[in-house]
């Protein structure tokens, strides 16, 4: 009998296609860039997302004093019926204005993790290494955390969801024309429209920051919004072939079409010469580390173009999928200066 491989055809084109504005040395760079920004705009449906946008009734619904810093809950609408809850944390060391963190949450049980709490079973799993918001007050920053689009207390209430949380609904924006990435960057910059409500946050030294699903919004949010100064995505920023076209993916990750044109490095020229300081483990079983490397070369090249070539910094943990905090903070304390 004939063996049968339904992957053959998709991995063939996969090989054989060179998206149509990656890197080139020799293209107009500010022409290619100009073109890159549209199209990511294009397919990620962030225009049609701006035609929905609301005035946001920002409702504070929780401001106490912790142990160390001040904890406000807040929620608002980032467009219409689009509800978004977050937390603010801001030290409490009297400083007049605090740098500002945006802390997100990848593929767990919702942004409470961020604050080190544990709601459900199984956030003991995440609770210390990957409470980012108390991380990121410990090392001088307010943090904003957001609770991302089809997680945590944004997840489905349809029944009928059997995959990842994010599954349903992202399948539904694709059929609106939409993307979840481009929802999840469009709420980062509402969010980061109402800072200014905050006399305490310095809105001009905004940097971003999560593992996995939380790292890919903190990459792509930068690369949409040119207020972010520094993007520090954690296992997740990876060429397409060796990520999420390489292995099933939840459908939070994707943007159709986007590889007939671009791949992942190539976007980087969206944050240059602002501050990126990509982290990926070696050990990554899902965001491959070889495919970093190879993409980060790419990376340095935009950065080189723009004059901007230590602006840009790969760290590797010798960890897995997940975020290592004993690395991670010493890096961006050394590497983003705010």
């Amino acid at each position: 009998m004939i063996e049968i491989n339904g992957d053959k055809c998709h991995s063939t084109l996969m090989k054989k296609i060179t998206p149509s504005l990656a890197y080139n040395e020799s293209a107009d760079y500010e022409e290619w860039k100009a073109q890159i920004e549209a199209k990511l705009r294009e397919l990620t449906g962030i225009d049609l997302i701006e035609e929905n946008a609301c005035e946001p009734q920002l409702t504070i619904e929780e401001d106490i004093h912790m142990d160390g810093y001040r904890r406000i809950r807040f929620v608002f609408y980032s467009e219409i019926d689009a509800m978004v809850p977050c937390y603010l944390l801001i030290p409490d060391t009297n400083e007049e204005k605090y740098p500002l963190m945006i802390t997100l949450q990848g593929h767990t049980s919702g942004m409470h993790i961020s604050l080190g709490l544990e709601k459900y079973p199984g956030d003991e799993v995440y609770s210390t290494n990957s409470a980012f918001a108390l991380q990121a007050v410990k090392n001088g920053f307010a943090s904003l955390c957001i609770e991302q689009r089809s997680m945590g207390e944004r997840k489905p209430l349809n029944p009928a969801d059997r995959g990842h949380n994010c599954c349903y609904q992202a399948h539904n924006a694709f059929m609106l024309g939409r993307t979840t990435i481009g929802e999840r960057a469009w709420d980062v910059s509402r969010a980061l429209d109402l800072m200014t409500e905050f006399a305490q946050i310095d809105t001009e030294r905004v940097a971003i920051t999560g593992n996995s699903g939380g790292g890919t919004a903190s990459f792509y949010a930068a690369c949409l919004d040119k207020r972010i100064k520094a993007s520090i995505p954690s296992c997740s920023f990876c060429p397409y072939t060796a990520s999420i076209m390489a292995m099933l993916h939840c459908g939070c990750n994707y943007i159709p079409g986007a590889f007939r044109y671009f791949d992942m490095e190539d976007l980087t020229c969206l944050i240059a010469p602002r501050k990126l300081l990509v982290v990926n483990g070696e050990k990554d079983d899902i965001f491959l580390f070889e495919g970093t490397k190879r993409a980060f070369e790419t990376v340095k090249k935009i950065y080189a173009r723009e004059g901007a070539e230590n602006n840009c910094k790969l760290v590797a943990t010798p960890e897995g999928h997940m975020w290592v905090p004993e690395i991670v903070w010493p890096a961006i304390d050394e590497f983003i200066k705010l």
